[in-house]
């Protein structure tokens, strides 16, 4: 095996990684019960998956064809950096919708949270009026 067959062998396993996490993340999306863990699998399995096959893409650019590939490169860069915040989003609009927990043993340290804040601030704003 000389370098080149080697290193298509690695780009080839990088992006077979990236296919198998993906189809872990559909798994996850199907069977998982609530929004929040739906969410949690998606982001997570589903941004690496497709990282990895990007990144495989931009490796097989790179070294086979001596190519540097912009696209690739941002594709890599955005998909890594709004994945996760998009997910962030719609799991805070999803709690803040009141959208129910999968259990009722799940202990919400959020609710409690946000239920002291209001009262202390509508207090304040009550005591200033």
């Amino acid at each position: 095996m000389n370098g080149s067959n080697l290193i298509e062998l690695g780009i080839a396993v990088i992006i077979l990684l990236g296919t198998i996490l993906g189809f872990l993340s559909s798994i996850g999306f199907i069977r998982l019960p609530d929004v929040y863990n739906r969410a949690h699998a998606f982001a997570k399995s589903s941004t690496l998956g497709v990282l990895f096959v990007l990144l495989g893409a931009f490796l097989f650019f790179l070294f086979a064809e001596g190519y540097f590939s912009i696209k690739l490169f941002l594709g890599i860069f955005f998909v890594f950096l709004t994945s996760p915040v998009s997910t962030h989003a719609i799991c805070r609009a999803a709690y803040y919708s009141k959208v129910g927990l999968a259990k009722e043993s799940v202990q919400d340290d959020l609710k409690e949270a946000i239920e002291g804040y209001t009262q202390k601030h509508s207090n304040a704003v009550a005591r200033d009026f």
